[in-house]
């Protein structure tokens, strides 16, 4: 099946109205945020439904179907936040966001030492900003008994 502009819009469309219906039904057993659960994936849904939106209306241009390389690297990107979120829990916010940023660094290029560096940096930083600063409850993990 070729793939087009407005194809893919289309999709997109009803992955974005998929998320909404999913997102509006989510509630948490107690409030800890000021604006619960419903947000990221109700927020995510809009642009996503704005992006296939224009794309439906923009056009029906072809598009070139992707490289084996392009597709394994893919493959891989949906392995690593696969595996991100299967360890979010156990490994705790900042290790897993460590591993998962180090390993998509590496994936689009990136050497191991600015990769490593990069991927620790980030996973502590948004650990601290969301965690202390924000207070948004996240798994400390294996950490617990330094945080």
């Amino acid at each position: 099946m070729a793939l087009d502009d407005r194809k893919l819009g289309a999709l997109a469309l009803a992955l974005a109205a998929f998320l909404a219906w999913y997102g509006h039904s989510l509630e948490a057993a107690f409030s800890y945020e000021p604006i619960g659960p419903r947000a990221f994936p109700l927020g995510i849904s809009a642009i996503i439904a704005l992006c296939g939106l224009i794309l439906v209306i923009k056009g029906g241009h072809r598009v070139e179907p992707n490289s084996r390389a392009a597709n394994a690297r893919i493959w891989l990107m949906i392995a690593i936040l696969s595996a991100y979120a299967a360890t979010f829990q156990l490994l705790g916010f900042i290790i897993s966001t460590a591993l998962m940023t180090t390993l998509v660094a590496r994936l689009f290029g990136g050497t191991w030492i600015k990769a490593l560096i990069g991927g620790a940096g980030m996973g502590i930083l948004f650990f601290v900003i969301f965690d202390k600063l924000l207070d948004v409850v996240l798994p400390a993990g294996v950490l617990g008994a330094f945080l």
